[in-house]
């Protein structure tokens, strides 16, 4: 899919099991930057490297000319395939240094987040070769992308503005409303999502779980998504003070109803993006 001259995005399935021949349908987008050179913005899960592969080659291009794999964070839907990709084409790869341990020793994220399919989803670790700090320009030829600090979705998390098309790549920075709630951070989640609103001329947010939008339709994404994190943030705190939160699984059980989420939601990962509402529920508000 054509979203502007230069950038082109890709829609990656993939599966995760949730139980005894139970899979939970999932999918990650994935962004090439095209110039002389070419620039991937994540890699998808383990894999998706073929796609990537067979996409450029159906535009006329070569893998090989692939210069610069740039990642967003390091949750395996994002970092599945870094290594094929590194190992095929000899690109650099750069991702902010609080991610670098995730990715450099993929065994080390899994014994932190075991990610029900973890093993299936990423291809190996893989050595970063540069760092992205918040604020740093990417001179990428025809267009320039500015890293934006985005902390809160996971550790090391970033997003990336190319101002020449006026197209924010926002990774997984913004919770989707009515979608899973996966989050480290929930107060640093929506500081992130305010400091990403705060960018003027956003012609097209291109989030990784979420289909492209366009004008004004990216700031009303990210403005449902600050509501749903204070929806959450208010209905949790309700149950704090009533009957308390003790317990990880039991506050995860009760939210997963409150929000008409599916029941495969009730698990640890979701878990712990309620559990860190309780850090700031001493706070009048999250936002």
């Amino acid at each position: 899919m054509q979203i502007t001259e230069h950038i082109h995005a890709l829609k990656i399935p993939f599966l995760i099991p949730v139980g005894q021949g139970k899979h939970f349908q999932r999918f990650v987008y994935f962004y090439f930057l095209l110039g002389p050179e070419i620039c991937l913005i994540d890699s998808g899960v383990k894999s998706a490297d073929a796609l990537i592969f067979d996409y450029l080659k159906n535009l006329g291009r070569k893998p090989r000319e692939i210069l610069l794999l740039l990642l967003t964070h390091a949750h395996p839907d994002h970092i599945g395939s870094a290594r094929a990709i590194k190992e095929a084409t000899g690109c650099s790869v750069a991702a902010h240094p609080d991610a670098r341990a995730w990715i450099e020793d993929v065994e080390q994220q899994f014994k932190e987040r075991p990610v029900p399919g973890f093993h299936d989803l990423v291809g190996g670790s893989t050595t970063l070769d540069r760092d992205l700090r918040d604020g740093a320009v990417i001179d990428l030829g025809p267009v320039t992308l500015e890293v934006v600090h985005t902390p809160g979705h996971a550790r090391g998390s970033i997003a990336f503005y190319c101002k020449e098309e006026g197209v924010l790549f926002s990774g997984d920075a913004i919770p989707q409303a009515k979608g899973l709630p996966i989050y480290e951070d929930a107060a640093a989640t929506a500081v992130s999502i305010k400091k990403l609103k705060a960018i003027n001329s956003i012609k097209h947010l291109l989030s990784s779980w979420s289909d492209p939008v366009e004008g004004n339709s990216a700031y009303s994404m990210m403005d449902d998504g600050l509501q749903y994190l204070q929806h959450i943030h208010g209905s949790i705190r309700d149950m704090a003070a009533k009957t308390g939160a003790d317990d990880p699984m039991e506050l995860c059980a009760r939210m997963v109803k409150v929000l008409g989420l599916p029941e495969v939601a009730v698990n640890p990962l979701i878990a712990r993006s309620f559990i860190s509402h309780l850090r700031v529920i001493g706070r009048e508000k999250l936002l």
